[in-house]
């Protein structure tokens, strides 16, 4: 159980066609005081503060320049409740499961908590595909806070640092604030991650992501490590007739590391435009 209301920040650029699904999934059963909800609308060009202002409760607060670490700072600034809950203003988390989020890490030992994954691969090209066979079995998202879209943290867990720095991974930035016993994978709530619809989305994606990451492993000492051989060893070999998609995850991956040597594709949010579209809730549920 948890007392008072459970915080939600969510950091919002142009988010004008996912941030309602959002808010009506978020807010569907909540109960009157339930949660206290902030849009941090950052550099916007399109009508995502208009959105946040139609849901009734939502608070929403402005910055005239894009930025999500600031973005997640003037949200933490504009609540005062724990636990917290991180959402991407592209993930559909439903009342219950941030419920149970929330739960997760009233309890004792447990300072941040995530959803288990799952990958939204349908209608996407041989490629994309391919990569997200090796990717959803991949071992470095075992017990990890990052790539699900939804992050908890209890009060204690939120005194672990000061401000969100100025970095591209903050998923990984807060995985790695906590050790293995500190955090915990919710399996009973899923978050659908849509992946890219193209494979030069998911080329662009993967070189900003990379690019950020290895920024901020070069800077923070605890932030997990890459194991680069991971792939073969942990999902291929045991599983040979993963090879084809294996070959499609290394050369997709090999590419991107060169894309991430390039500074124009490190931008602040790393983002893949092509699988935000308006649509309904699907499947994102407790």
């Amino acid at each position: 159980m948890t007392r008072g209301p459970v915080s939600v920040v969510i950091a919002a650029h142009d988010e004008a066609a996912v941030l309602g699904r959002t808010l009506r999934t978020l807010l569907a059963d909540a109960r009157p005081g339930e949660f206290e909800v902030v849009v941090v609308a950052n550099g916007c060009t399109d009508g995502t503060a208009e959105v946040a202002r139609s849901v009734p409760g939502v608070l929403l607060r402005e910055l005239p320049e894009p930025g999500k670490p600031a973005a997640l700072n003037a949200g933490d600034d504009a609540v005062a409740g724990f636990p917290r809950i991180y959402l991407d203003a592209d993930i559909a988390l439903p009342t219950a499961g941030a419920r149970t989020l929330a739960a997760a890490v009233a309890a004792p030992g447990t300072l941040a908590a995530a959803p288990r994954r799952r990958l939204d691969t349908s209608g996407r090209p041989l490629l994309v595909r391919g990569y997200y066979a090796i990717n959803g079995r991949h071992p470095a998202y075992r017990n990890a806070l990052f790539g699900r879209g939804a992050i908890a943290l209890s009060a204690a867990g939120r005194a672990r640092f000061d401000r969100f720095p100025d970095v591209v991974a903050d998923d990984l930035f807060l995985d790695g604030q906590f050790t293995g016993t500190e955090k915990r994978e919710v399996t009973e709530v899923a978050t659908v991650v849509a992946t890219p619809r193209r494979t030069a989305d998911l080329l662009r994606r993967l070189g900003r992501v990379r690019a950020g990451n290895a920024s901020l492993r070069a800077a923070d000492g605890r932030v997990r490590r890459a194991r680069r051989t991971s792939w073969l060893v942990d999902v291929v070999l045991p599983r040979p007739w993963l090879l084809p998609a294996g070959i499609c995850y290394a050369g997709l991956t090999l590419l991107a590391a060169t894309a991430a040597r390039r500074p124009a594709v490190r931008d602040r949010w790393g983002r893949d435009e092509s699988s935000r579209v308006p649509a309904e809730p699907d499947g994102a549920a407790p």
